[in-house]
């Protein structure tokens, strides 16, 4: 078959293989590496789950109608499109969950939960639960590679691409044959929306991106069991999602130096059902946007050389500049940030704080820190105005297969430090151990629950392959309550 008959029945192929794989058919470690992405997502959505964001959509979807086919974490259960938008949103609140280079999609978010409810509304098995999750991946890390990076200029693919990942996880689930699956990719990239414009404001639309992108999938994948048939070629049809979410070359592709080729349909089915891309994923070590975290690595490793304490770094930082890549600078380029959601995505602010602080976790965000005139800690503020982020051109031509960063940090002295990196800590060629993961959870579940929930959860994760109905390890998480010891968000209403 030529390279033109494959790109023009990429949804097709695309199909045969999510519709046809099972547990069985996966190699032992893209099984390993699917268990790492569960356990990370359920750390990230445990705790996201009492923030403000989590607790209106759990509001919301209680509103769809009394059901109680699946688990929304810490408020009870609902049906299961319900469930997945509300587990969704409460994934991706903490900026901690996971991400794929090739495709810039925060995959888990989406996919996990769509895939969970399906699951428990079905009764299936661990291992079935774990198969769909894997398929999920696949589907939305090689659609997303297609379009990448032309697509991201607009559109968050996390909730564009990750829509076809959470219908290909839901549609296994359900045990679609070929033709039933492409009716449910058709459905899902009909729904496929996503837009940056929610940056300028720091609305909850990002948040409302994976559930959606969940509750879609879910809907898509439902469609297509019944009969309800999608276009036969979403992908790579005329009006389909490759032409209508790139950009073509003529002064489309900003800030990505060269020719830009729009779309590269052969990524959907290059080593298709061989190679599985889960094992490409990435896992987030601080709590801000995954763009930051290259230069964050690097100011890190400055801070650590020249054993600095934060009076230290204010008194001997002269300047910073950091180079970076243009797709991540339109992204990360607040200077100032006015509130705790721009902070996290404002890579000056990030460095700032990591050189100053030598960490960025949830406290490094916290709401007391910022006001109607930006940063309101004075180190961090003295900071911010010796930094400047500058886009290089040579950077840019390299992503997304890499997220390069160069720091270079003048001193008072008249020194200079410098620092660079291709991959932040986390993604396969930096990447972090599962122990280190599980750590991770049980640090974030603990503080918002409690060292018994996390201790359990994290036990029922460890025999999910041999559990016969994946519901009965998740169904108690809908009844947690925040720990005696954590303080509830401000204006975060219970439901």
């Amino acid at each position: 078959m030529s390279g033109a008959d494959v790109s023009n029945r990429s949804t097709r192929l695309l199909a045969r293989v999510l519709a046809t794989t099972g547990y069985d058919d996966l190699p032992a470690e893209v099984i390993d590496h699917t268990r790492r992405a569960v356990t990370d997502w359920l750390g990230s959505a445990l705790a996201g789950s009492i923030e403000k964001p989590a607790r209106l959509a759990q509001k919301v979807a209680a509103g769809f109608g009394a059901s109680s086919e699946a688990t929304i974490f810490s408020a009870g259960r609902a049906s299961a499109p319900a469930a997945a938008l509300a587990n969704g949103v409460a994934s991706h609140i903490l900026e901690l969950d996971d991400i794929h280079r090739g495709s810039t999609v925060h995959a888990a978010a989406p996919i996990i939960p769509a895939a969970l409810a399906v699951a428990e509304r079905e009764h299936a098995g661990g291992r079935a639960f774990l198969a769909a999750v894997a398929i999920g991946y696949e589907a939305a890390f090689r659609i997303g590679e297609a379009v990448n990076p032309t697509h991201y200029y607009f559109f968050h693919p996390t909730g564009t691409v990750a829509t076809f990942g959470a219908a290909a996880a839901a549609g296994a689930l359900l045990g679609l044959n070929t033709d039933q699956m492409v009716d449910a990719l058709g459905s899902a990239g009909t729904q496929a929306a996503a837009l940056w414009e929610f940056n300028a404001d720091g609305a909850m639309s990002k948040h409302l991106h994976p559930g959606k992108a969940a509750m879609n999938g879910v809907l898509a994948a439902d469609l297509a069991r019944v009969g309800f048939t999608g276009a036969t070629r979403i992908l790579e049809g005329e009006r389909g999602f490759f032409r209508a979410f790139t950009r073509g070359p003529e002064g489309s592709a900003p800030l990505v130096p060269g020719p830009v080729q729009a779309c590269d349909a052969s990524r959907v089915t290059d080593g298709l059902g061989l190679r599985w891309k889960i094992g490409e994923n990435g896992y987030k070590l601080y709590s801000c946007c995954a763009h930051t975290h290259t230069a964050v690595d690097c100011a890190l490793d400055v801070r650590a050389r020249r054993r600095w304490s934060a009076a230290d770094a204010l008194r001997d930082v002269s300047g910073v500049t950091i180079e970076t890549y243009g797709s991540g600078y339109e992204i990360v380029k607040e200077m100032n940030p006015r509130t705790p959601y721009q902070a996290k995505f404002s890579l000056a602010y990030c460095v700032a704080a990591a050189l100053l602080e030598g960490t960025l976790g949830l406290e490094q965000f916290g709401d007391e820190r910022f006001g109607p005139d930006g940063v309101r800690e004075p180190a961090i503020a003295a900071l911010l105005g010796r930094i400047r982020v500058i886009v290089a051109d040579d950077l840019s031509a390299r992503y997304p297969s890499a997220w390069p960063v160069r720091l270079a940090i003048s001193l008072h002295s008249g020194a200079t430090e410098q620092a660079a990196s291709s991959h932040p800590r986390g993604n396969p060629e930096n990447p972090v151990t599962t122990d280190e993961l599980e750590e991770k959870f049980s640090v974030l579940v603990t503080s918002r629950f409690g060292d018994d929930v996390a201790r359990a959860a994290l036990a029922g994760l460890h025999s999910i392959d041999r559990c016969a109905d994946v519901g009965t390890l998740f169904s108690s998480l809908g009844r947690l309550k925040p720990a005696p010891t954590y303080r509830e968000p401000i204006g975060a209403p219970l439901v």
